[in-house]
């Protein structure tokens, strides 16, 4: 397909030099309008007006520019039809070849905080997907460009074919035009739809691939990481591999367990992640202070572990994470000594993390199911002291208190059934995972090697019998921190009174599937 005439219309004019080049070096006549016609002018491309072709300029302050029907009929006559053909000559219509369109950023605009409706209105464009679903439709003689990160090869293509576009190129072009006004689309809708306080009818979901994976859980699954359209922030934003080797499918999982627990913490904390758990977790003075303690919370598991801090690893922290293996490492900065040191090791990945901005409390949570998809409410939300009840005779210490609520927000993390203690402000056993609560609670004790004796409980979810309580007793717990919420919450409540233990309630429980 030759390309002779192209209408550009594109509200971001980065790289749109690239393009222009080719165009006017090919001879092929360029419609445009607004400020793209300005910016074409300006790069020295002969620009012919949409007005002129039209006969009709802008109306409604911009509102409508394109949406004519010499230019969709331009567009949208078929190749080789004779009924199209003679319909344009009588309308003195001449065919367009080559569309090239960006959206009006309304995803940009629903990241800006303070964008008002008014502003999120007039960022949703009309004309532009009107045009766009036009010529991919008729991609058979008509291609379709939507980004600017496509105009290098449309340029190389059209330069090395003497102006024409292959056929797999378009239907590709078409295939990738429908994917945008379909996400476009879903962005909009999701935003309506997010001001009702119910769950919408209908969900629609845009996302972006951004990285290709080298696999997905095991070797033999394929895998790729996409962000979603619209996101005020992701996973991965302002955060630079700085060195290593790429990040992993499995590191992404626990990249994310990681951050979600290391935000329930202002102090300087350490959280270290294995399969998407935590094995240790930490809060101190100082952040090196907080890794030590939160490593040997389960030395074991650290090894190998995807490590993250919120402070700025310093040499004496470099020099002791690279006498280890770690996976990943994350922090929101490293000084030079640090790096010296962690960067000996070729394939720990260090992660630099700029990225201040908190993550939406009010997104939704997705798990794909067969044929389905599962959505709630994101558990974002941790209780405080205030909303807690003490339920036994016995009422905790303040450094019981402290430790209950640093466990409680542990627990929130880890898979259930989830059991955590903890003293001084550090885990000493996490049980995680487990079929049965009695079994959690004995992991836990296991996982803490002696060192129960003082320390605090917390489980995800109410006991349902005494067992699991009584067990952690035998080692040496003193508090614990749960629920509540069985039927049989008096006989658990009677057991820690009969050993003189203290227990508060929370009244939500915190289940992790």
């Amino acid at each position: 397909m030759r390309v002779r005439r192209a209408l550009i219309s594109a509200s971001s004019k980065d790289r749109l030099d690239q393009l222009a080049g080719a165009l006017k070096d090919l001879g092929i006549e360029v419609l445009s309008t607004g400020g793209t016609a300005t910016k074409l002018e300006e790069l020295g491309v002969s620009v012919t007006s949409v007005e002129s072709v039209t006969g009709q300029g802008e109306i409604l302050g911009g509102r409508v520019k394109t949406l004519h029907p010499k230019i969709h009929g331009a567009i949208l006559a078929r190749p080789d039809h004779e009924g199209d053909a003679a319909e344009l000559e009588r309308a003195g219509i001449e065919e367009i070849d080559l569309v090239v369109v960006n959206l009006y950023p309304f995803e940009e605009w629903l990241t800006r905080q303070g964008a008002t409706h008014d502003e999120l209105i007039e960022h949703i464009d009309v004309g532009g997907p009107a045009l766009i679903r036009a010529a991919a439709k008729n991609h058979a003689r008509v291609g379709i460009v939507t980004s600017p990160s496509q105009y290098d090869e449309i340029a190389a293509e059209l330069r090395a074919s003497g102006g024409e576009l292959g056929e797999s190129t378009r239907r590709r072009l078409a295939a990738e035009a429908f994917a945008q006004t379909a996400r476009y689309d879903a962005a909009i809708a999701d935003w309506l739809a997010s001001a009702e306080d119910d769950f919408p009818q209908s969900i629609m979901l845009g996302f972006d691939r951004v990285r290709d994976l080298s696999y997905g859980e095991n070797p033999h699954q394929r895998a790729a990481f996409y962000v979603e359209l619209g996101a005020r922030t992701h996973l991965l934003a302002r955060v630079e591999r700085i060195h290593g080797r790429e990040l992993s499918f499995n590191n992404l999982g626990d990249l994310d367990a990681g951050r979600s627990l290391l935000s329930e913490f202002e102090l300087p904390a350490c959280v270290v992640i294995k399969h998407s758990n935590p094995s240790g977790v930490a809060v101190a003075g100082n952040v090196l202070d907080a890794y030590r303690r939160a490593r040997d919370g389960d030395p074991l598991s650290a090894y190998g572990g995807v490590i993250l801090v919120n402070r700025t690893v310093d040499g004496e922290l470099g020099e002791l994470l690279a006498d280890t293996f770690v996976e990943v490492l994350m922090a929101p900065d490293f000084d030079d000594d640090a790096l010296a040191a962690l960067t000996r090791k070729p394939n720990t990945r260090i992660l630099h993390n700029r990225e201040r901005r908190r993550f939406n409390p009010g997104e939704r949570d997705f798990r794909r199911v067969v044929g389905g998809l599962l959505v709630q409410d994101r558990d974002s939300e941790s209780e405080d002291r205030e909303s807690m009840l003490v339920a036994t005779e016995t009422a905790p210490t303040e450094r019981q208190w402290g430790d209950l609520i640093f466990a409680w927000r542990v627990a929130k993390h880890v898979k259930s059934n989830a059991i955590v203690l903890a003293k001084d402000l550090a885990t000493v056993g996490i049980g995680a995972g487990q079929m049965s609560r009695v079994d959690s609670v004995e992991l836990s004790v296991k996982k803490a090697d002696g060192r129960a004796d003082g320390a605090v409980l917390a489980s995800d979810a109410f006991f349902p019998f005494a067992d699991g309580p009584e067990a952690a007793l035998d080692a040496g717990v003193t508090t614990l921190v749960q629920p509540g919420g069985s039927i049989r919450d008096d006989e658990v409540i009677a057991a820690m009174d009969e050993r003189g233990a203290s227990m508060v309630l929370t009244s939500r429980r915190h289940f992790r599937h």
